[in-house]
């Protein structure tokens, strides 16, 4: 997938503002004559060892940290630093990369920059360094994607998930399960190229054993995968409910402070509140809602859409419920029957019942006093478990959707691959589901991948990455 990159990027590698050190990144083709104009040396393409460092300080040695001016056009000083070049195709980018470590000032950067633009380089497009790691095989999609996922990463589980990432751990287990699949899709062809013969490939059990095996195989990878998504996005909680059943409450229960306004008024609350929290390293998104009542209200009409609304893009909905006024069919058949509902029975300590976690024929029941925080370790446990998070993330990769989505797309096909096995031997549509599904799982490494993607994906980068 390498392509040749004619024209050189360049762009600030630090945060806007001010700071100790400043780091301008440049990568290309001419990124020597460049390097020799700024700093008036010239780019040697050989290593030096540390004792042999030619004395006329007039070299930029490859991987060596050296001190140099950054001069301008007309011969001034602009900055003086550290400058560190890295030829091809050892370098981040697979391409000639100069580092120029210099003062964290924004205007002596910016004046640093638009010298280096000046000498023909281009302003680098966001994610553009690593996009071209990327074409040219120096990294695949995945690990690209987990560049991005560290840097942005909130909690320490999600840092070390993408450093796995980084590391190839995802791409190895995908590109395992590709081959998988190439290798059973050549036996199925074969088979039924040779139906004169007195074996029948497709009927002997070999096929059947070896699908069953990659959907299991998949299976596994998926409820990683899912750990490992939960680890970057976080997982959407919407609080739903009558009035005065406790949403606010819980809101500032899991958050540890006053979110949210808490009165024994009814309908205190009439628009979303939103609040990120962190749940034992996984991520939340809470979202507090206008309680669902019937209402002539104006305002608090349009906060009870809003709650509809958030509640059919939740991950998961908690009901609330005053355990003494246990009534709520006309709230419950308002709500989405996906199975993601769960009903938390509040305000236990008035009744002097129990905390407990029940299963029933109408789901999970959680029966807590938000006030006294009986039961809350029961409900945090539940979310967890409720969606597949376990704290043992020591072998869990950073993932995405999209890569949920190629998953479940690989696992749908090569199920139907095992149907069309098991209900007519056809092996020509058993070896087109299991290419489509060797297609699918391929758009996760990038081995087969659009350009709109490629573009949707590196635009979400930062400028100098």
């Amino acid at each position: 997938m390498a392509r040749n990159t004619p024209d050189t990027i360049a762009a600030i590698a630090t945060p806007p503002g001010n700071g100790g050190v400043g780091i301008i990144r440049i990568s290309g083709t001419n990124v020597s004559e460049i390097a020799e104009h700024l700093t008036h040396r010239a780019c040697s393409q050989q290593a030096s060892g540390i004792h042999s460092i030619p004395g006329d300080n007039k070299t930029l040695i490859p991987r060596l940290a050296q001190y140099s001016s950054f001069i301008d056009a007309d011969g001034s000083v602009i900055d003086s630093g550290i400058v560190l070049y890295f030829p091809a195709p050892a370098s981040y980018t697979g391409e000639d990369i100069l580092e120029l470590q210099g003062h964290g000032g924004s205007v002596v950067l910016d004046m640093l920059l638009r010298r280096v633009l000046s000498l023909g380089a281009r302003l680098a497009n966001p994610g553009e360094f690593t996009e071209r790691a990327f074409l040219n095989n120096k990294l695949d999609l995945a690990q690209a994607e987990a560049v991005a996922d560290l840097i942005e990463s909130s909690t320490e589980q999600s840092v070390r998930s993408a450093q796995k990432s980084m590391q190839g751990v995802f791409s190895i287990q995908v590109n395992e399960l590709v081959e998988e699949l190439t290798e059973l899709r050549t036996y199925v062809e074969a088979a039924i190229d040779f139906v004169d013969e007195e074996i029948d490939f497709l009927t002997d059990g070999v096929v059947e054993n070896r699908i069953t095996k990659i959907l299991q195989r998949i299976e596994q990878i998926q409820r990683t995968a899912q750990q490992g998504r939960l680890l970057r996005d976080g997982m959407t909680v919407v609080l739903a409910g009558k009035p005065n059943a406790g949403k606010s409450s819980l809101l500032n229960a899991l958050a540890g402070h006053e979110a949210a306004i808490v009165t024994d008024i009814a309908g205190t609350t009439r628009d979303v509140l939103k609040e990120r929290i962190q749940l034992d390293g996984m991520p939340l998104h809470i979202i507090d809602t206008a309680g669902l009542r019937e209402s002539g209200d104006a305002i608090e009409q349009e906060g009870i859409r809003r709650a509809h609304q958030e509640i059919k893009n939740a991950d998961k909905i908690l009901l609330l419920i005053d355990v003494r006024e246990p009534d709520i069919e006309s709230v419950l058949k308002t709500l989405p029957s996906s199975g993601n509902v769960t009903q938390i029975y509040n305000k236990i300590d008035l009744l002097g019942i129990a905390p407990e976690i029940k299963q029933t024929e109408f789901g999970t029941q959680i029966y807590l006093s938000i006030k006294t925080g009986s039961g809350m370790e029961l409900l945090k446990q539940h979310l967890k478990q409720s969606v597949g998070f376990n704290e043992a993330t020591d072998n869990v990769f950073i993932a995405r959707r999209r890569h949920i989505e190629a998953l479940n797309k690989g696992y749908e096909f090569v199920e139907s691959a095992l149907d069309q096995l098991r209900s007519s031997q056809a092996g020509e549509l058993v070896a087109e589901d299991l290419k489509q599904a060797q297609m699918s799982l391929a758009e996760i490494t990038g081995t087969f991948t659009s350009d709109d993607l490629l573009g949707k994906i590196f635009s979400s980068f930062c400028i100098g990455k």
